[in-house]
């Protein structure tokens, strides 16, 4: 009995690493198209009115999500934690209106900044096709992560460290 045990756990233990290197790798492929240059937005006009202006004394992350992605919804608590702590910006991509996407925020208790690229004209400067997908760039600006499809919040806050000791 508790060789069979030990056999069911090696297998699942090997379903998980197997799953996880191939969503990597599926990332990584994905990721390749994504406009690596330097972080270009310096202001930007957020879903409720204001501004927000990049802080370049910190790094930033810039995360592209939409309302129709199961994945982005799942990723998106998430993102509310990293918020709480790093510069965050995300960019609802053809979302609807901008209370929908608030309505969606108001629902689940987000906080995090959101701009509303009601045609995907943002996301189209950054290369994006596929969701959700993040940039983390250093204080100067310059990219250090980009990662397409779910991220954990401990890989996250992983690469957010990296980024402020780098």
């Amino acid at each position: 009995m508790k060789s069979k045990i030990m056999h069911y756990i090696k297998e699942i233990l090997f379903f998980f690493i197997l799953l996880t290197i191939s969503a990597n790798l599926i990332s990584l492929y994905k990721s390749s198209d994504l406009n690596d240059k330097a972080l270009e937005i310096k202001t930007i006009k957020l879903l409720d009115g204001t501004f927000f202006k990049v802080d370049t004394t910190k790094p930033i992350l810039i995360h592209f999500w939409a309302l129709w992605c199961p994945t982005c919804k799942v990723e998106a608590s998430n993102i509310e934690s990293i918020a709480k702590d790093f510069q965050v910006l995300t960019i609802a991509v053809k979302s609807g209106t901008d209370r929908e996407i608030q309505t969606f925020l108001d629902k689940n208790s987000f906080t995090y900044k959101v701009v509303n690229d009601k045609d995907g004209n943002i996301a189209g400067k950054f290369n994006i096709s596929a969701y959700p997908t993040t940039f983390i760039y250093d204080k100067n600006q310059n990219l250090l992560f980009s990662d397409v499809g779910y991220t954990s919040t401990w890989g996250l806050l992983f690469r957010m460290w990296f980024a402020r000791v780098w």
